[in-house]
């Protein structure tokens, strides 16, 4: 059975990933609607700014996140300025740490997913005189709902898996900033292999169950055994 602490990292993970996916929902759309439509030099450097997680080490994102959230960093001061306080061990510090990590896993889809929407169904809609806006909300956004929930699904399962950006900036508080992951690295550190071999199976089952999501509802997935 998993312990009173399982659950809680369980649903703070939960909570968590939540949080980062409606917030990357948010700022990712228009970014990636920006990236798929504009023909501006800043396209290439701004891509490469959101890809960056993929690539670079989660510690070293972490790392310059703390600073930035730090007492001396520029996100510190403003944060203290504002009467919020320091972000480093707190919720709200993961879940802005989270934004960042996740920020790739989000917006690629979308661009992708609006890429494909192409320029006639907006033109369609131009001539019908609808605004850039209507046609956004109206044509754009229901041909990229596919796209969106690719998405949202990779973002919150990503979120869900986060280790090393988590530990850098939340350390390991209960209740607090201890999630799931961090939750199992303690249980292997106390050498407390069967729960924490229950409490990875949960967690390699829901990502078994997302893969499947996902594979399922892909866009132009085959339905039915015929060819």
């Amino acid at each position: 059975m998993l312990t009173t602490d399982d659950w809680q990292a369980l649903w703070l993970t939960v909570r968590l990933a939540a949080v980062v996916t409606l917030i990357l929902l948010v700022i990712g759309t228009p970014i990636a609607w920006w990236l798929a439509r504009t023909r501006s030099w800043w396209k290439g450097p701004i891509g490469a700014v959101v890809a960056l997680p993929l690539v670079l080490p989660p510690s070293v994102l972490g790392f310059y996140l703390l600073v930035a959230m730090g007492p001396n960093g520029p996100l510190g001061q403003l944060t203290q300025a504002l009467g919020l306080g320091p972000l480093p061990f707190t919720f709200w510090g993961l879940v802005l740490a989270s934004v960042f990590y996740s920020l790739p896993f989000m917006v690629q889809p979308l661009q992708t997913a609006f890429e494909a929407v192409g320029e006639r169904p907006l033109e369609v809609a131009a001539t019908l005189r609808a605004s850039p806006l209507d046609a956004f909300f109206t044509v754009a956004v229901p041909l990229a709902a596919p796209g969106f929930l690719t998405a949202s699904i990779l973002t919150f399962a990503h979120t869900v898996g986060e280790f090393g950006v988590v530990l850098m900036i939340g350390g390991n508080l209960p209740g607090v900033t201890r999630v799931a992951s961090v939750q199992i690295y303690d249980h292997v550190e106390a050498l407390e292999y069967m729960q924490a071999h229950r409490l990875a199976a949960v967690m390699l089952v829901f990502s078994f169950l997302v893969l499947l999501a996902l594979y399922a509802w892909r866009p132009g997935a085959k339905k039915g055994g015929g060819s």
